[in-house]
């Protein structure tokens, strides 16, 4: 093949006149500018080490350190108090002047590297104050404005993307009679009175008995480890499922709401995939700004845990019989695109440097006019990665160790990320805008549950009328990672990188780049044995997609309530007239203000919710649900700024039971409390580069969010953004084969998802906001 060809760089021949050399200048010059390319990225890597291993205080000051103390010196004083003197004694080679030179220079390298410790040290004790959560706005104390002006002190320099890294606090432990007893607070709505006293007798017993020793154990983790909770979180609740990942695990995020900025597809695609190399050469770089919660003072920022940007590209899921093992590579040049039953392996670099948009697009348009037929075996390969664990760990064994399939699959496994050219399209468009809303987020939830690799970190679709979007695999990292890259990625493409007035990619193109790789199996008609558990998921997970435009956090704010809690309370009572009661409600807070910190659960469900939802649905008068509905939602923020805090519940009650599990002891307590269902598991992606967009003048670039599916089976999944100040996206999901609901009459879960709840919700929030005001 000609791309095997041109590989060579250089072939010899063997002739009685000795042996003839043809080397090939092309692939010689290739080679030399790949690995200038590779140097570079290596002294970056050298230079960004340097910068972020004296953070908060800059190369440049050791300079400053050193001269002042040559200087202190010139005027016969002696700053290190005889420590100079006793280092002159170690060179007995250098003349006397020499010796005190360098003594002087060893010791203002010593002074300089402690007073970096100090001030790390320093850093950290002010980004373990978490106080100005629990403030109200307008009634600062203090304390917090004094901690404000030193954190603006110590965070003077433009940081890089990991600088903080080293001085994020780590994740407290908190105090096992603390944890039980906000648990205990948190399931008293959804218990009767023997129910809540017999759990309350088996928490009891777990404190005075089993509990204090798990605690301990865990505390010396916590003295050990970076994070107590992540590598066992990672392990226990992704890694060893064996359950397919595909709708259970992995989610999806959606293109703009009204606007395709291009019908072509492979311009749409050349722009994407451009978008996102930059993204990854900023990570690489550390270009990227650290990402960063605002406080109640605006001008302050508390910088957040950037950890999870490390395995962002370059990264896969790998399967095995007892436990998955996430892969990443340092660096790819390559991404891997599935198209009509094929696979292509397409080269993103060139001579050292990235194809431009243009040239991109003409290497996809070539896989989009190929015509050869996949091989036998190829087109529902995918569907390994969408059914269970087991039989894909075990298929990958026998035919994907050696050979042909061996190499193969690397090109997926190592490639930047995965591109699916899909040939149907998708968005709100045509007669029937909202089913093809829910038939678009279908669609990237599961696809053809063979044409997406959802072992990929993440995987972009590109749908033939020019709509995209993306499906990640979550135990690498949590949806607002990916929500950043991601918004990132729609404003380069439609705002920086744009097309020609006929939607074709901007630039020139090299003609004469290779052809992408097809890549070749030799696959058995019985490897692809996952397609029917994929398909009877697929086919059991209904989703559904709605825009409210009636008001959004604008309104919300102007009556001085939280939107998280305002859309949370509205969820719980939309959920009870669906089903005619409460359950155990799962919403997720991030705990990144701590080193490597993940995800915590906030139980939206509280005896303040519950009091406000019974008053409202019982006919109380309006002053009185207005006063509950305000007691409600202060609950609901302060159960957030806990979980944030690190004072959450479910975390600690799970490293717990992964303690005893170890220590190979039972807890009834734990086992029961694990296995609670979550029938209602709610999210929301923040919009977090909302400068990027600038809805003012572009308001039609609107993000919809994305999703996932439900937890439980007779359970709903869903997930809301807040857009600028006047809409909110959701997203709802539930399963077909739901057929109880609650007290109420049989039906099946998709007139629950499609037209109960969601239709109950949309009432539900205008009925909120009148008591709100």
């Amino acid at each position: 093949m000609a791309e095997a060809h041109q590989a060579v760089a250089f072939q010899f021949t063997i002739t009685p006149e000795g042996i003839d050399l043809q080397l090939s200048y092309q692939a010689l010059n290739q080679i030399y500018l790949s690995g200038v390319r590779s140097w570079k990225k290596r002294v970056s890597r050298i230079r960004n080490r340097v910068i972020k291993g004296v953070f908060p205080a800059s190369p440049s000051s050791w300079l400053f350190v050193a001269i002042g103390i040559l200087a202190t010196m010139y005027m016969q004083s002696d700053p290190s108090m005889g420590l100079i003197a006793k280092i002159q004694h170690l060179h007995v080679s250098l003349s006397a002047q020499g010796q005190t030179m360098v003594s002087a220079l060893v010791f203002s390298t010593l002074l300089w590297l402690s007073l970096i410790l100090a001030l790390r040290f320093c850093l950290k004790l002010l980004l373990s104050y978490h106080q100005w959560m629990f403030e109200q706005h307008g009634r600062i104390s203090n304390t917090t404005k004094v901690w404000v002006t030193l954190v603006r002190l110590f965070s003077s320099r433009k940081p890089l993307l990991y600088s903080y890294q080293t001085s994020l606090p780590h994740l407290p432990v908190p105090p096992i009679k603390d944890t039980l007893s906000r648990y205990l607070e948190s399931v008293r709505p959804l218990l009767t009175d023997p129910e809540f006293k017999r759990m309350t007798d088996l928490a009891n017993h777990f404190e005075s008995n089993l509990g204090n020793r798990l605690q301990r154990y865990l505390k010396l983790k916590a003295l050990w480890a970076t994070n107590y909770v992540s590598d066992w979180w990672e392990e226990y609740i992704y890694l060893r499922s064996r359950s397919p990942i595909m709708v259970n695990s992995n989610y999806y995020g959606m293109d703009f709401l009204y606007v395709t900025p291009t019908p072509v597809q492979a311009a749409r695609a050349g722009n994407t995939i451009t978008a996102l190399l930059l993204y990854r050469r900023k990570v690489n770089r550390e270009e990227l700004k650290p990402v960063r919660r605002h406080t109640l003072l605006q001008s302050t920022v508390i910088p957040l845990c950037a950890a999870q940007c490390e395995r962002m590209f370059n990264t896969t899921r790998t399967p095995g019989t007892e436990t998955d093992v996430l892969q990443h590579w340092q660096d790819s040049e390559f991404v891997a695109v599935y198209h009509k039953g094929r696979f292509f392996r397409l080269w993103v670099y060139r001579a050292g440097r990235l194809l431009s948009p243009r040239e991109l697009e003409y290497q996809i348009q070539r896989i989009l006019d190929d015509t050869s037929p996949p091989l036998p075996g190829e087109e529902r390969l995918g569907a390994l990665t969408a059914g269970d664990r087991i039989p894909w760990a075990q298929m990958r064994k026998q035919y994907f160790s050696s050979g042909v399939n061996r190499r193969s699959l690397d090109a997926i496994e190592r490639a930047a990320f995965f591109i699916t050219l899909d040939d149907e399209e998708q968005g709100m468009r045509g007669d029937d805008p909202a089913g093809n809303l829910d038939r678009y987020a279908k669609s990237l939830l599961h696809g053809k549950c063979y044409d997406r690799w959802f072992d990929k970190s993440f995987s972009i679709v590109i749908y033939k009328n020019g709509k995209s979007g993306l499906n990640a695999e979550h135990s690498w990292a949590d949806a607002p990672t990916v929500a950043h890259l991601w918004e990132y990625t729609l404003a380069t493409d439609a705002f920086h990188l744009g097309y020609t007035e006929d939607g074709h990619c901007k630039g020139e193109v090299d003609r004469s780049l290779p052809h992408p790789q097809r890549l070749v199996w030799d696959i058995p008609s019985e490897v692809c044995t996952s397609l029917a558990v994929a398909q009877a998921l697929a086919d059991d997970v209904d989703c559904h997609v709605f825009p409210f435009r009636e008001f959004g956090k604008g309104r919300i704010k102007k009556c001085r309530i939280s939107p998280d809690a305002f859309i949370q309370i509205s969820l719980q009572l939309a959920y009870y007239r669906d089903r005619g009661g409460f359950c155990l409600t799962y919403e997720a807070s991030m705990t990144r203000l701590f080193r490597e910190g993940r995800t915590e659960t906030v139980r939206s469900c509280s005896n303040q919710s519950c009091a406000f939802i019974k008053a409202l649905e019982t006919g109380e008068v309006l002053e009185q649900c207005r006063r509950l509905f305000r007691v409600a939602s202060e609950k609901h923020q302060n159960l957030y700024r806990m979980a944030m805090t690190g004072a959450g519940i479910d975390r600690h009650l799970f490293c717990l039971y992964v303690v005893s599990k170890y220590l190979g002891v039972e807890s009834p307590f734990l086992k029961e409390v694990l296995s609670e269902p979550w029938r209602l598991s709610t999210s929301q992606t923040p919009v977090q580069q909302m400068e990027l967009f600038d809805l003012k003048n572009n308001p039609d670039y609107i993000s919809l969010g994305g999703g996932f599916g439900p937890v439980a089976d007779d359970g709903y999944g869903v997930s809301y953004i807040i857009v600028g100040e006047d809409m909110i996206n959701f997203h709802v999901s539930s399963k077909h084969s739901c057929t109880t609901v609650g007290e109420r009459q049989p039906k099946t879960c998709e007139s629950v998802c499609n037209f109960s709840f969601s239709s109950h919700f949309i009432v539900v929030l205008v009925a909120v906001l009148h008591v709100s005001f």
